[in-house]
Formats: C-alpha cells, structure tokens, sequence
C-alpha cells in the first residue's frame, strides 16, 4: 500500500479490528432475534460489512447519510436517508465506524426517534472516544479509546481519503 505521511502509529491493527467486530457481533446475537441495519455511508461500509457477516439473527440492511467534518460536534449538514426498508415497529440498529465526537451520532438518533415508528434503536459501532457527547440509546463497540487523537483507516478518513486503510491509525 502505498506510504502515506500523515499515517502515524497504528492503534488497532487487523487482527485487533476483527476481534473487536466479533465482540460486538456476540453482543448483538444475545439481544436480538431479527433487525433492521442501517449503515452510516460512507465510514460505516467496512464495519458494516465485517460485522453483519457475523451477525446470527435476520437482518434487513438500508444506510443513511450525514455528511461531516471528523469530530465536529456541531453538524448541521442535512440527512440523508431514503428509507429503502420499512422500520416500522422494527428494532433497528445504526452501525458506524466509530463515536468520535458524537455529534452526528446524536443527530442521526434522533432523526430515527423523532421521524419514525421504531420498535427500539441501538447503535453499533467498533470504538467510542472519550469526550463524546452523551447519546441515550444501547451502544454496542468494542473499544474505548485512551484520548481523543485523530484517527484514519478502516472507514475513517483523512481530508476525504484513506478510508480503506485496512488498519486504524493515530494522524501525524
């Protein structure tokens, strides 16, 4: 793969990522017996991907968008969601790469209660960072993150690329 300068040390390597996805697919075959999963596009494609391969339960899958600036706690950008799947009176579970700030998130969360007749709402997502804001639905991750360092890989990006870094790395 091709070096990039602004890859720094690796904080969760493959083997490291696909341990992580099988904890929080262990967590979601305890809780529920059929759901819908709605991907946030584009960071949540390889969780997603990873995570529903492993999932024992009947799933249907949509995804929905938000586009935003990583860590930003105060986007305002408009959502996207066509909802290709009805999610009505449906558990439903919005999987993601990971909760950095949380203020998207939050908004998507909301979006789902306040517009839509869902049975419950959970969130999935490989790791959380520290400082996130306080989002009152079921989280299901793997990790939690010492600090609140910037991140690329693994569907993260960095100025719009690198999202396919099969690794998750501090940006230097």
């Amino acid at each position: 793969m091709k070096n990039h300068s602004y890859v720094g040390e690796v904080v969760l390597n493959e083997v490291k990522i696909q341990e992580g996805v099988k904890r929080v697919a262990q967590q979601l075959n305890q809780q529920f017996d059929d759901a819908v999963v709605i991907t946030v596009v584009p960071g949540g494609i390889l969780f997603t991907a990873d995570l529903v391969r492993q999932l024992s339960f009947d799933i249907s899958m949509d995804y929905i968008s938000c586009p935003h600036i990583p860590g930003d706690r105060n986007n305002r950008s408009e959502i996207v969601y066509h909802q290709n799947i009805n999610v009505t009176g449906k558990n439903v579970i919005l999987i993601d790469d990971a909760i950095e700030s949380g203020g998207t998130m939050k908004r998507l969360t909301e979006h789902l209660s306040n517009n839509f007749d869902i049975k419950s709402l959970s969130i999935a997502i490989l790791f959380v960072k520290p400082s996130r804001v306080d989002i009152p639905v079921p989280q299901y991750f793997a990790y939690e993150m010492d600090n609140d360092e910037l991140l690329v890989g693994y569907g993260l990006p960095w100025k719009d690329k690198s999202r396919n870094l099969p690794f998750i790395s501090k940006v230097i």
